[in-house]
């Protein structure tokens, strides 16, 4: 197919695309309470005709498209929660809900399914196989991924591939990030409990001080990067959480930490965790006091396949051929797509979404994010061309 027709197709509805993404960052829902954004996708796909299932991981929604052809299952995901967030962006359209937010861009990538579906619905005639669009709950960080496969969707059909974007705020409109292998960051949440002996804040000698331990584990960890990971190697340890005491003068009993670890590679996760615990456990132990370390997983990094990755790289190429298509970029982000790039190989591809001019550069997870509008029908662009060509060629 023609590359610059769906592009036209895509434009053609930027009006609506823009509409539903600004009615979804109005009514923001954080993860499994996506109701409202539930049925009005379910809505939109039962208008197209699709079969739609809803409920799924509690508001979960699959759709599937038939192509008039025989041919193989193509997997397309989207994320629709929102995050507990005060907005301070000031856009007319901002979260009408006191302390929640699309700050991450899902509200676009809703849209940017339903733009998807729109555009394909009009080429039935020649998709060949099945498409299966998801609509996923609860992706940051509450395993919305893990809660839907566990419901089935991989089945009924079986997808042979998968794909998936994210608007990206840290570079222009104009720019995609389709690279190969790793693209996202596995993510652990880090608990660390240090013990001691609480006292009087004037009499530390008769106290076994867990703050004292706390400070200076938290900078020790730092050198697990520095000095454990070769240089060319890449990981993060952060710490984002203290707690401790209750009053300005009393040495507590207990402090505790908490953070992430992020790491591309699986000897390296396993390196970082191993070094983090022993850590922990010698200044905790020179100190006086004694350590909990607990990590818990969340999302394994996401690897996009490479024989996928070149088919939307192609498909990028084709639809602008004045855009950067970047096949190096790598974020310590994390994202639960990985699971399904687990099961199924696929591609998640970067689309970036600034316009600094306009004042839309902050960074994902920011009280004032916000992106530009003109990205939405060039992802849809984007995943209808490379669906179509990716069908054809299964």
């Amino acid at each position: 197919m023609d590359p610059s027709l769906l592009r036209r197709e895509a434009e053609a509805i930027g009006g609506r695309l823009t509409a539903w993404r600004r009615d979804l960052h109005q009514h923001p829902e954080i993860g499994f309470q996506e109701r409202r954004t539930a049925s009005i996708v379910a809505g939109e796909l039962r208008a197209l005709g699709l079969d739609v299932q809803t409920g799924i991981a509690e508001t979960g929604v699959v759709a599937v498209l038939q192509g008039e052809r025989p041919g193989c299952t193509l997997m397309l995901r989207w994320d629709m929660d929102a995050l507990p967030i005060q907005e301070a962006a000031g856009a007319p359209y901002a979260s009408v809900h006191p302390g929640l937010m699309h700050a991450c861009g899902h509200d676009g990538h809703v849209a940017i399914g339903l733009g998807v579906a729109q555009v394909l619905s009009s080429h039935r005639s020649e998709v060949r196989g099945c498409v299966k669009l998801l609509f996923q709950p609860g992706e940051e960080g509450l395993g919305g991924a893990e809660r839907m496969i566990a419901a089935g969707v991989l089945e009924n059909p079986v997808p042979d591939a998968a794909l998936g974007v994210h608007l990206w705020n840290v570079r222009p409109v104009g720019w995609f990030g389709i690279a190969d292998g790793p693209v996202m960051a596995g993510a652990e949440l880090l608990e660390i409990e240090i013990l001691g002996q609480g006292g009087h804040g004037a009499a530390p000698q008769q106290a076994t001080d867990p703050v004292v331990a706390a400070a200076q584990v938290v900078s020790a960890l730092q050198t697990i990067v520095s000095r454990n990971l070769d240089p060319r190697a890449t990981a993060v340890v952060s710490v984002t959480q203290i707690h401790a005491g209750e009053t300005f003068n009393v040495i507590p009993d207990r402090a505790v930490l908490r953070g992430t670890i992020r790491t591309f590679e699986p000897e390296i996760r396993q390196m970082v965790m191993r070094r983090v615990t022993e850590v922990t456990a010698g200044i905790a132990a020179a100190l006086g006091c004694t350590a909990r370390v607990r990590l818990t997983p969340l999302t394994p990094p996401v690897v996009n396949d490479p024989a996928v990755s070149a088919k939307v790289r192609a498909a990028a190429r084709g639809l602008f051929p004045d855009a950067v298509v970047d096949e190096s970029e790598r974020s310590m982000v994390s994202e639960d797509m990985a699971f399904f790039l687990q099961a199924v190989p696929g591609c998640f591809s970067l689309v970036g979404s600034a316009d600094r001019e306009r004042g839309q550069g902050p960074a994902h997870h920011n009280s004032q994010f916000d992106f530009d509008e003109a990205v939405l029908p060039r992802a849809v662009a984007l995943l209808a061309a490379a669906t179509i060509d990716l069908l054809s060629e299964a």
